[in-house]
């Protein structure tokens, strides 16, 4: 496969979820990401991360941020270790971490700490809160930014507790900002031969997310607010209908496929219906709408229906996770990786991009520690390369 990256060595400071998750997107697309990790402590620390552990140091969620990653053990308040970490620098584009905002600079992986070393280096940082401000040094987490930035009012039904996603979705976009940051920058470096500091937060990043109701409330003073069955906020019918089996997702979101679905579901009727004449009319009468809807899609499961409607109309059934995975739509995406603790091979999702119509094949994530012989043999490799030039 054709690895666009290829060439590029990136070393990485990194704990858990976000950095770890934007440095794997790198390392699949041809990037040489090596984790610079503290045995002293365990190394990564979703290494330890349960219930399903693979061997000593390692766990099913730590393969799932670092695929085809490399493995050096370093302490890098070690003064050794320190000096085999700034030669590591010299051969390498960038210098990520996400540690906590006050870090970098103590630990001196940040651009004013390394340029001396190597002017064109990219030093990329994801924090909770971002540097240099009140609150660098404190901890944070994808679910408190969730309930800061709003996330939580937005999510669930009107009459319940504010609800969270159920995934880590502003831990992955902020890995993915970073990774972004990250390759702009050393494009920049290699044009202009100086390097920079890259730094997102996970607060920054879910607030950019807030997106058009952002725009909404800052220009206008609309404030988005939940609505029944995760309808949009404009749009009708854009939400949830119950089928006779469970439930279907329907999104007319442009005036022809309300057309195409009436026709299609022979309900010609509401086309005529008055209440239901414009996007205007249809927004002001959701909850007739919905009614019409639920007792008309309650006469067929939700298979019948995405059958039906599927390439006509933007629909799709909601499935649980076991669903979703099983389903022939995801099949594609899953790939068996070899594992030393693992004799039959560890299931994981490819990344979600191709490259000349081809998916990146993962490798499994790195034992603690793995690749430190390795590297230390190459930088002695450089000293005999360097003393026979002399």
């Amino acid at each position: 496969m054709h690895k666009p990256l290829k060439g590029l060595r990136i070393l990485t400071i990194e704990q858990y979820g976000a950095g770890p998750y934007g440095t794997q997107l790198l390392a699949s697309l041809g990037a040489e990401v090596i984790k610079i990790e503290n045995p002293d402590v365990g190394g990564d620390s979703s290494r330890l991360a349960g219930p399903f552990f693979l061997g000593e140091h390692d766990s099913q969620f730590f393969q799932t941020f670092n695929r085809g990653k490399k493995s050096v053990a370093l302490d890098l308040k070690d003064k050794g270790d320190r000096r085999i970490f700034e030669r590591l620098v010299k051969s390498a584009d960038a210098v990520a971490n996400n540690l906590r905002g006050d870090l970098p600079g103590k630990l001196k992986v940040d651009y004013a700490s390394l340029k001396a070393i190597k002017p064109e280096i990219v030093c990329a940082h994801l924090s909770a809160y971002g540097r240099g401000h009140e609150r660098e040094a404190w901890p944070g987490y994808d679910y408190l930014m969730q309930a800061e930035a709003g996330f939580l009012s937005l999510t669930g039904e009107p009459d319940g507790p504010p609800s969270r996603f159920g995934l880590s979705m502003v831990d992955f976009m902020t890995g993915t900002m970073m990774a972004v940051g990250l390759v702009s920058a050393i494009l920049g470096a290699r044009t202009s031969g100086k390097g920079c500091d890259v730094d997102t937060s996970l607060l920054d990043t879910a607030l950019h997310q807030l997106s058009y109701p952002a725009t909404w409330f800052l220009n206008e003073g609309k404030e988005t607010a939940r609505i029944e069955r995760s309808a949009h906020p404009t749009v009708a019918p854009s939400q949830l209908f119950r089928t006779s089996d469970g439930w279907v997702f329907l999104m007319c979101q442009l005036p022809k496929f309300w057309g195409v679905f009436c026709e299609t579901v022979g309900r010609e009727d509401l086309l005529s219906n008055p209440d239901f004449a414009d996007v205007a009319a249809r927004r002001k009468n959701r909850d007739t709408l919905q009614a019409e809807l639920d007792a008309h899609f309650s006469t067929r499961p939700t298979a019948d229906w995405v059958a039906m409607l599927g390439g006509k109309v933007p629909v799709a059934p909601v499935y649980t996770v076991a669903e979703a995975l099983t389903a022939p739509t995801a099949q594609h995406l899953i790939e068996i990786v070899d594992h030393p603790d693992k004799p039959d091979g560890l299931k994981l999702l490819r990344e979600p991009f191709a490259i000349n119509g081809e998916r990146p094949s993962g490798l499994r994530a790195p034992k603690l520690g793995e690749h430190t012989r390795e590297i230390l043999d190459e930088l002695l490799d450089g000293d005999r390369e360097d003393k026979a030039a002399e």
